[in-house]
């Protein structure tokens, strides 16, 4: 038995009980499908604007790439998205350094605390930490933005002025992000290096010359390279998916914060899967680095 509008009791045998629940149950995966589809439409439509975006929106993209680097607001104060990467590359690079050179002086072998630098900061740490960078400050703003835009019908404006919505407020963020993340990461993973060697050189009394000797021999420009490349993949899926969530943000104000945390959550899973498949594709069977043999 089962309550109908009114308070009207509407009796349900139990094989149609079951049929329903039955679907119901079916309907959650079918869900979350259509959901990935949806995205993939929106990713593709994004993509296959970029080359007009580029002909057609240059000063927007301009002005994007100006705001992901600087700041814009409260982030300027702190020199916007630079001013993140460089600071959380660099105590970062400080805590390799530190715990680096602790571990392998319980060994004897402290002078390798260069090569720990090369080789960890250089593969996994600067890549993962512009990854979190991005997604907190480039990610975060741009969901927020067009999350703001849906719920004050502005992306409907845009349409009704035969404006197409997603080249002009999607694919420009997309190469906006893609541009400057080049400078960006080389800014971040220089202080993590600068940081690493100070924090070994200065604090920890090692001999410059022995430090730049090992960090030097272990690192290969390969390995920067593959490094860069790492770092351009996490940037062009972290602003794909922020963009996604705000621009189908619904719900009003309180829609957006919701939005910016399912994008932020959905960015951090990503990244994290997407380091461990490009790190087990680039050096998961082949290596550049010998220590020995």
């Amino acid at each position: 038995m089962t309550e109908g509008g009114g308070g009207v009791t509407i009796a349900k045998s139990r094989p149609e009980y079951y049929m329903y629940e039955a679907r119901k149950q079916l309907g959650k995966p079918l869900k979350v499908l259509d959901g990935a589809g949806e995205q993939m439409s929106f990713y593709g439509r994004t993509l296959a604007w970029i080359p007009k975006t580029l002909v057609h929106y240059t000063r927007e993209v301009m002005r994007l790439l100006a705001e992901v680097a600087f700041g814009s607001g409260g982030l300027a104060v702190i020199g916007g998205t630079i001013g993140v990467m460089v600071l959380m590359s660099g105590f970062t690079g400080v805590v390799v350094g530190l715990q680096g050179y602790a571990a392998l002086d319980q060994i004897g072998s402290q002078a390798l605390t260069g090569f720990l630098s090369a080789y960890v900061n250089t593969r996994e740490v600067a890549p993962l930490v512009a990854g979190l960078a991005l997604s907190a400050t480039v990610g975060c703003g741009f969901t927020a933005q067009l999350g703001a835009m849906r719920i004050s019908e502005e992306i409907d404006a845009l349409e009704t002025m035969a404006v197409p919505s997603i080249p002009f407020l999607v694919s420009t963020r997309v190469i906006a992000g893609f541009i400057a993340v080049i400078p960006l990461y080389v800014l971040g993973l220089l202080s993590a290096y600068l940081a690493s060697r100070v924090v070994t050189t200065v604090f920890n009394g090692q001999s410059g010359g022995s430090y730049d000797h090992y960090f030097n021999l272990f690192l290969p420009p390969a390995d920067v390279l593959w490094s860069f490349g790492k770092v351009l993949v996490f940037a062009f899926v972290i602003i794909l998916v922020h963009c996604y969530y705000g621009y189908y943000a619904s719900g009003g104000p309180a829609g957006v914060g919701v939005a910016v945390g399912h994008a932020v959550r959905a960015a951090l899973v990503l990244i994290a899967v997407l380091d461990f498949f490009l790190g087990l594709a680039i050096w998961g069977t082949t290596t550049t680095v010998r220590v020995g043999g």
